[in-house]
């Protein structure tokens, strides 16, 4: 009951908030520690701080919870819902199929379990998602991902990400005094470093971080961990009476840390579609298709994005235009704010509107610092 997942960014963005208020899921996060955040960005044209607008609704917040937290709450909060019954240690080892549709499971411990929708949530190495045959695609991810957790640092509640332009790093206060640091430097420079001397390797990194976290100042209460190797994974979500949900569906470079948030969505999702068809004895099979859609207009542009830049290239000139801007720009940060917040689209975030502001911003900083004739 208590099993949780170690390897993590442990935060929850601000997208997902709407599913985790539905759960019921929010006030007990909250009683368990859980920090809300919103996330300041260091860049090359200085840090991104979204700040609350005088006289408007605040930018929305996300939650930084540790999955030793996290997991077994939710994994009690299920057990505890009428109709769910809890196998704990039983895997799943084949799917069960009948003219073409899968009608259930069977698994370690010897059962045959038949249902009508067959749902693999079981993370980034699915073992429904490879029993199942969907279709997926597998992309490399470049950069490498190690993380430590401190008690003791300075604190002042900001979520901090490090875009170093290709390496990244993030330091994230969550619940107990705890504070997650981790990095992803790319692995062209810094893997062989990182292989011989993991430990020695992340702290000599964290340490060189503009305005980094003070970890010789606090207590390092974890191991370094990390891997080598995380490949981008993007699955059909969805196959006749079958869905997959969270990473087995999507599971993109962890340094954005959408992982969990996109988890409890497309669970969401999923319940949309299918719930009515299922609560009424009915075909799952058009809600299906209808998960399918809206699990690939949701996010198919997002990881888009997240693949390419996991190639490890500098930033674009859009990007470039953006980040810059939302550095000197109140405005700009915030609507940063919102696409990192995964509120908005792509598309969204570089609209010509948006790329037009992001331009005059720009040109009005040139001009204020521009060096004077007289």
């Amino acid at each position: 009951m208590d099993a949780y997942k170690v390897l993590c960014t442990h935060t929850l963005q601000p997208s997902c908030m709407p599913v985790i208020k539905t759960l019921g899921l929010l006030p007990l996060l909250e009683e368990a520690g859980a920090r809300r955040h919103v996330t300041s960005l260091w860049t090359p044209w200085g840090w991104i701080e979204p700040r609350d607008e005088p006289g408007k609704e605040p930018i929305p917040r996300g939650l930084n919870v540790r999955r030793q937290t996290l997991d077994p709450l939710l994994r009690r909060l299920a057990a505890e819902t009428p109709g769910v019954d809890l196998r704990l240690g039983d895997g799943v080892n084949g799917l069960l199929e009948d003219n073409g549709r899968f009608t259930g499971v069977s698994t370690t411990g010897g059962a045959r379990l038949t249902a009508r929708l067959v749902v693999g949530a079981d993370g980034r190495n699915s073992t429904v998602g490879s029993l199942s045959g969907l279709p997926v695609r597998l992309s490399a991810n470049n950069r490498l991902g190690f993380l430590a957790q401190y008690r003791g640092l300075p604190d002042d509640g900001a979520s901090r990400v490090w875009f170093l332009d290709p390496d990244t790093a993030f330091a994230f206060p969550n619940d107990d005094g705890v504070t997650v640091v981790a990095c992803s430097p790319a692995k062209e420079r810094h893997a062989a470093a990182f292989r011989a001397d993991p430990q020695g390797s992340f702290e000599r990194f964290v340490r060189a971080l503009p305005d980094a976290p003070p970890i010789d100042r606090g207590e390092r209460i974890s191991k370094v961990i990390g891997t080598r190797d995380l490949p981008n994974v993007y699955r059909k979500p969805h196959g006749p009476g079958l869905a997959l949900v969270g990473d087995a569906a999507l599971a993109t470079d962890p340094l954005w840390g959408v992982g969990c948030g996109w988890a409890f969505q497309s669970a969401q999702w999923l319940v949309d579609a299918v719930g009515p068809a299922v609560a009424g004895g009915g075909d799952v099979l058009a809600g299906l298709a209808a998960y399918g859609e809206k699990h690939r207009a949701a996010l198919d542009s997002h990881h888009k994005l997240m693949e390419d830049y996991s190639a490890v290239r500098p930033f674009n000139v859009f990007e470039r235009l953006l980040l810059s801007a939302a550095a000197r720009d109140a405005g700009a940060a915030r609507h940063y704010h919102a696409f990192a917040s995964r509120l908005i689209d792509v598309k969204e975030f570089a609209s010509p509107g948006s790329l037009l502001r992001a331009a005059r911003v720009n040109v009005f900083h040139r001009l204020r610092n521009a060096p004077s004739n007289s």
